[in-house]
């Protein structure tokens, strides 16, 4: 996924032989979080010990509490980090000079990121599954703070395309129904695979899904608008 391709070439760039100190420290606390993203994500957050995190990541005991306070630090930062890597690859898809089509594109396809067929389920989308189902608060906290802007960016984005000045429950409902059509493609690939194998193989294949998503949105968001013409019609007769 887009997400690990980033946190691996973070690494890579700091590189295998001898680094400043300050690169190392980068690659130390890169390290750490792909090793707690993993072991979180197979055992929770009480079963994954601070001392098994710092041994997988080839780190001292003492490297959590320097690079992120404690335990809960780290899992917070693990959480966090995901969506700090979406939030760059989005810019600023909601900048008013951009038409729908491009803003769609940036949004979509920020979050459009199947794994390769046969690789193993991304760890980071197994535990944001096991926070979805009992989420922490922890999980709260990094969502009040860094997913609710995000939202809320969008459903601005779409009031200002629909055409009302505040948002609404139903441009909420709107916006969960964008982020969801992308987000399925990481969260369901094994079934998709399974359906459908052809469908996300192939030189271009990808491109060719964000279009149809792009074109997809394109037209729940027309709908939305023609809803709101018709019952402004219906009210004003």
């Amino acid at each position: 996924m887009k997400i690990n391709q980033a946190l691996d070439l973070s690494a890579e760039r700091v590189g295998d032989g001898p680094v400043p100190g300050q690169d190392r420290g980068v690659r130390a606390r890169e390290r750490l979080l792909q090793e707690a993203t993993r072991l979180f994500a197979e055992k929770g957050f009480a079963r994954a010990s601070t001392r098994e995190i710092c041994q997988a990541a080839g780190q001292n005991v003492a490297s959590i509490h320097y690079y992120f306070g404690d335990k809960a630090g780290l899992y917070r930062a693990v959480l966090s980090q995901p969506i700090e890597l979406i939030q760059q690859e989005l810019g600023q898809f909601d900048d008013p000079a951009l038409t729908l089509h491009e803003a769609l594109r940036r949004l979509l396809g920020a979050f459009l990121c199947p794994p390769a067929a046969g690789e193993p389920v991304d760890p980071t989308m197994r535990l944001y599954l096991r926070e979805m189902v009992e989420p922490s608060g922890a999980f709260r906290d990094v969502v009040a703070e860094l997913v609710t802007p995000l939202h809320e960016r969008v459903v601005a984005l779409l009031a200002r395309h629909v055409g009302v000045t505040q948002p609404d429950d139903a441009l909420h409902q709107l916006a969960f129904a964008l982020s969801a059509m992308a987000h399925d493609y990481g969260m369901s690939r094994p079934f998709m695979d399974a359906l459908a194998p052809g469908l996300l193989h192939g030189e271009g294949a990808v491109e060719r899904v964000l279009d149809r998503l792009v074109a997809y949105a394109t037209a729940l968001i027309e709908c939305e608008r023609q809803a709101r013409a018709r019952a402004g019609v219906a009210h004003n007769g």
